[in-house]
């Protein structure tokens, strides 16, 4: 099983030194990129939402925090590159060292930094304060509106879970073919023919006769025996395939699960409105 991690730099050739040592290392990682504010699905103007998860979409497991995402957001907006990478769970601690050598920023540290500067993460806009992002000073105006006119109010938020769905990769078998070698005796029945000279002396006694005239010479007669050896050769023929094929297909699945929603239920006390109206002194009082 695999995570994504992720690490911000402030320049673009530390970010692409440190993609080049993640994948120089013995870290098993995949999908190692980079995100700036060209990549697609950033906002310059708003957080990514559970409904729009902007540049976070086309990063595969990335399910973070929303002020973990929002804080890493607002990095790439001050002009960070952000690097993403899919790392096995055995290999997370690996790969962790090995950005923290590459000169990544200190997210945590940068935060505090930014919030020390005016930016204000968390407000129901998901815009941060200062710049380009100036809503913290419209509440605060409104406040002081509020404090001059003598109103006098308690803020119950509203809160309501939505299920979001996301998808990973589970390992859940496989099939491994593997090739090798065997020998197996064989016997085969071959006939060899063999030829044997043999010299044999027998006894006569008979006279010349005239055709053998010429019976005193010298003779020499040569006679060469041959026999048959078995050659033995080898032909090779495919007698058989086997095919390993993947086929991909796609299922539906119900997810089914429960989300949470805050109810308001509100209760007027009319006895208590009604004594008041009808008591001109306790009114006062109050």
């Amino acid at each position: 099983m695999s995570r994504t991690i992720t690490a911000l730099f402030d320049s673009r050739s530390d970010a692409e030194a440190a993609k080049e040592r993640l994948k120089a290392s013995r870290v098993d990682a995949d999908h190692v990129h980079i995100h700036d504010k060209s990549s697609a699905g950033f906002k310059e103007n708003a957080y990514s939402t559970h409904q729009d998860r902007g540049v976070w979409d086309s990063i595969k497991n990335a399910f973070l925090p929303d002020e973990d995402r929002h804080t890493y957001e607002e990095g790439v907006r001050r002009g960070g590159y952000l690097l993403t990478a899919d790392v096995d769970d055995d290999c997370v601690d690996d790969a962790v060292r090995v950005l923290e050598d590459s000169n990544s920023i200190d997210i945590d540290d940068r935060a505090q930094q930014w919030r020390s500067q005016g930016w204000n993460y968390g407000s129901d806009t998901g815009a941060a304060t200062g710049g380009a992002f100036g809503f913290a000073g419209d509440r605060d105006g409104d406040r002081d509106h509020e404090r001059s006119s003598g109103s006098d109010e308690e803020v119950i938020p509203v809160i309501e879970e939505q299920l979001v769905v996301g998808k990973r990769d589970v390992e859940r078998g496989g099939v491994r073919v593997r090739s090798y070698v065997t020998e197996t005796p064989v016997h085969e029945q071959v006939r060899l023919r063999e030829e044997n000279v043999s010299v044999e002396r027998r006894a006569v006694d008979q006279p010349l006769s005239d055709v053998d005239g010429d019976a005193f010479r010298d003779r020499t007669v040569e006679m060469t025996e041959t026999n048959e050896e078995a050659v033995v050769g080898k032909t090779a023929r495919v007698v058989e395939e086997v095919v390993v094929r993947k086929d991909v297909g796609e299922r539906t699945e119900d997810v089914s699960d429960s989300v949470r929603r805050t109810e308001v239920d509100v209760d007027r006390d009319v006895d208590r409105d009604f004594d008041a109206t009808r008591s001109g002194s306790d009114f006062d009082r109050r």
